[in-house]
């Protein structure tokens, strides 16, 4: 479990437990290529991470588990293993990868919702819709009506299929988590769908509106429209600016943008002083209107003394993620007028761009002085500026 996962479960109360389940075990035979759907690139990122990072932003899920083939274990650890994304190998049907994943839960949690990695296509608004649907039924599923005509061929004779009533089921399928696990214990058929377990059991169970998003991606050709779909949506930016201010102390060097640059004096602060980290950090919390680095990291706490400012930065990436947004580009400023920022800045720049998971020509640092006015002008100190652009995650809330 993340970070932020473990902050929203104590936030929300041990009551509020929703875990997210990612099938993604499957060839993806039908889809033709040598990679399986669910792990070919969409947009900017494969397919699976849509579906992972959707889950991500909601603050009802405490927890991800990704069900995946044998051969894609290994793989799977490393790229979202140090994210908390459980993995779990899956069995010979979907059906059995399911009861595996359940199988596997340390703890039994209130909601499970159950979801095929080859529909990227989640959105807030269908996950509001299926919790409240567990709030009437112990299942839930999004759903879309029949609108063409079905017909039944049969020995070249068609029938018409009357398609009042009839409905189009998808994914994320939500449950009470009592209720799928006693549904699906000792069965050993191939379900066509999760839901066709807790039918069978008698249980009822709330369709709610569905999206034309969550297009499940099977056949060639199915991941271009899915494709269309998804990254036809606008994408907002939000800019932030921080401003950071630390005075000169007695020491050796100081710390900027994650370097050690030796000088006749130090940076006085709580953590490591770095102003321009500060700086970036605030400009970011700010851009995702998540407060500032003082309401995340107290400099009263004794935790964060002289703690290396890299960990801050990366948590405000984190927090912005989760909120639905990446960072576009970030422009630095330190205005001093000692140390000389220019020998270093192409370092500082790496550093930044290494930290935030940008490239590098995604990141300015650069620096001017105050011509001898003000405090920087007198050398009491160091102060830096930052701007960010966060942009919208497809899909975000």
């Amino acid at each position: 479990m993340t970070l932020l996962a473990h902050l929203l479960k104590h936030a929300y109360g041990s009551d509020m437990k929703a875990i997210a389940l990612i099938v993604a075990a499957g060839s993806g035979s039908r889809a033709g290529g040598d990679t399986p759907k669910q792990f070919r690139s969409l947009g900017h990122q494969l397919v699976v991470d849509w579906s992972i990072q959707a889950f991500e932003r909601d603050q009802r899920f405490v927890g991800t588990v990704l069900v995946v083939s044998a051969d894609k274990v290994d793989w799977a650890q490393e790229r979202y293993g140090s994210s908390g994304v459980q993995i779990i190998q899956g069995g010979s049907t979907r059906t059995a990868s399911v009861q595996n994943a359940l199988a596997s839960l340390e703890e039994s949690p209130e909601y499970i919702f159950i979801h095929d990695a080859a529909r990227p296509g989640i959105s807030p608004t269908v996950l509001d819709a299926l919790f409240k649907g567990l709030s009437e039924a112990k299942a839930a599923a999004p759903a879309l009506p029949v609108a063409d005509a079905l017909k039944r061929d049969q020995d070249s004779k068609l029938e018409t299929i009357d398609r009042q009533s009839l409905y189009r089921v998808q994914t994320p399928q939500a449950f009470h988590f009592d209720t799928i696990h006693a549904a699906l214990s000792g069965t050993r058929d191939a379900l066509v769908d999760d839901l066709q377990a807790v039918e069978s059991a008698g249980e009822p169970v709330v369709l709610v509106q569905g999206d034309e998003k969550l297009a499940k991606i099977t056949f060639s050709g199915d991941l271009e429209r899915v494709e269309q779909m998804m990254t036809a949506q606008t994408v907002s930016n939000r800019i932030g600016k921080g401003f950071d201010v630390h005075a000169f102390c007695e020491g050796d060097h100081v710390v900027l943008c994650g370097l050690k640059i030796p000088h006749d004096r130090g940076l006085a602060g709580h953590s490591d002083a770095d102003v321009g980290w500060h700086a970036l950090t605030d400009a970011i919390l700010g851009a995702a209107a998540l407060g500032d680095i003082g309401d995340h990291f107290s400099p009263s706490d004794d935790r964060w003394k002289d703690a290396d400012s890299r960990q801050f930065l990366v948590h405000a990436v984190e927090l912005a993620k989760a909120s639905g947004w990446s960072i576009g580009n970030c422009d630095l400023t330190i205005i001093c007028e000692a140390p000389k920022i220019k020998p270093h800045r192409e370092a500082m720049r790496e550093a930044t761009a290494h930290a935030i998971g940008l490239p590098l020509d995604a990141v300015s640092v650069k620096a001017t002085t105050t011509e001898g006015l003000g405090f920087t002008g007198r050398a009491e100190g160091i102060a830096a500026e930052a701007i960010v652009l966060l942009q919208r995650i497809n899909g975000g809330r």
